[in-house]
């Protein structure tokens, strides 16, 4: 019997797909790579090979911006796995106004990042912000939030761990939600206690929450731009400087091919440090 050619069309269900994906990411993602090696504007463009990424890393500011974005990252995706882990046992053991306070927590996703960020502004002024009034009528001398230079980065952090801790929560209410009861009864007639069962039984448990939220997280922080322009402006100085503000302020300046070369070296930080962990995260989810 003559064997049957395989039909075509399967083929035709992943066409609309692939032809998105080649025309919105693979085009621009080659041109982002082929401009970056050129000094261009909105009219011309002349090769001129690696000279866009040699600049890059001898301009102290465009250096201090990439060690800032890997600072940002960290201290907001660390935060918002640990509190997120935290708050999300907390709203499902059953206190009292639980759905409440879950709506409470949440509720700052859904606000917009800029008009967060100008909130945030206002609220954290060094003399007329509510924040440094509150902690001046306590007898506290508030900090200059937003304009020391020491704090600049961090004070943007804290909005943004504000800002994305209630989704971090949600992933973990679902991961909380997917465990089966029986393994706390189990850990309980074996006498453990809450502390034990948290460390022993919770956490290996919630750990797909737990690698969505460290991945969805990193993601953010190292592309992080709305929240820093809208409070700080990547100021003072360049104290709070990303790599996302640092190439916005290239493009502002007309640096066309140095921002692309930026583009690309963001693009390759977030590749660099998402598909090792992944594969480490899956790794180790196979080992168990």
């Amino acid at each position: 019997m003559a064997s049957r050619r395989p039909s075509p069309y399967p083929y035709w269900f992943v066409l609309p797909a692939a032809v998105v994906f080649v025309a919105l990411f693979l085009v621009p993602t080659v041109a982002s790579f082929w401009f970056s090696l050129t000094r261009w504007d909105l009219f011309d463009a002349e090769f001129i090979g690696w000279d866009n990424y040699r600049q890059f890393f001898k301009e102290p500011f465009l250096v201090q911006g990439l060690t800032n974005t890997l600072i940002y990252a960290v201290v907001t995706s660390g935060a918002k796995t640990v509190l997120g882990l935290l708050l999300a046992v907390l709203l499902t053991s059953g206190i009292w106004m639980q759905g409440f306070l879950r709506s409470v927590v949440f509720f700052p996703v859904l606000v917009s990042t800029i008009g967060v960020g100008i909130t945030f502004a206002a609220l954290m002024h060094p003399t007329r912000g509510v924040i440094n009034l509150g902690l001046e009528s306590i007898g506290i001398d508030g900090p200059a939030w937003l304009s020391d230079p020491a704090l600049a980065l961090y004070s943007v952090a804290l909005i943004d761990i504000w800002k994305g801790v209630g989704l971090a929560t949600l992933i973990y209410i679902a991961g909380l939600a997917a465990i089966a009861p029986e393994y706390y009864e189990a850990s309980r007639i074996d006498g453990a206690t809450r502390w034990q069962q948290f460390w022993r039984v919770t956490v290996p448990l919630v750990r797909p929450a737990t690698v969505t939220v460290v991945t969805l997280s990193l993601i953010g922080g190292l592309r992080s731009f709305d929240i820093i322009w809208a409070t700080t402006r990547g100021g003072p100085g360049f104290a709070s400087d990303v790599l996302a503000s640092v190439i916005y302020k290239q493009y502002q300046a007309g640096f066309y091919g140095l921002a692309t070369a930026g583009n690309v070296i963001l693009f390759l930080l977030i590749a660099i440090i998402i598909l090792p962990l992944t594969y480490w995260f899956n790794k180790r989810e196979v080992d168990l």
